[in-house]
């Protein structure tokens, strides 16, 4: 940097991107498959891996990447949803609030 004016003009800058990161990263955290909301719907992280017998409304081919309420894009492995607000679930994953997307 050659002059004071240049880095009070950068810092704004650097801020921003500061910001960004913490909210990218926050967004970032997983859904615990043990917490007590992921217990209450029956959240599992990998769809083949849910209890049949416990949840008889599940079938083959439903996972949280074709649910309404995932906000992941198509093809990403993680993505926020409806249920867990601030955090993120698998794309393969499943739950009792599934809802197939229109």
């Amino acid at each position: 940097m050659s002059s004071r004016r240049e880095f009070i003009q950068l810092v704004p800058i650097a801020a921003c991107g500061l910001i960004a990161g913490k909210s990218a990263f926050a967004q970032a955290k997983m859904v615990d498959e043990k917490g007590p909301q992921a217990v209450a719907v029956g959240y599992v992280a990998d769809a083949a891996k849910v209890d049949k017998a416990k949840y008889p409304k599940f079938a083959a081919g439903q996972a949280c990447a074709n649910c309404q309420l995932f906000q992941g894009k198509a093809g990403d492995a993680a993505g926020g949803c409806g249920i867990f607000p601030g955090q993120q679930v698998t794309a393969k994953g499943w739950c009792s609030a599934y809802v197939k997307k229109a």
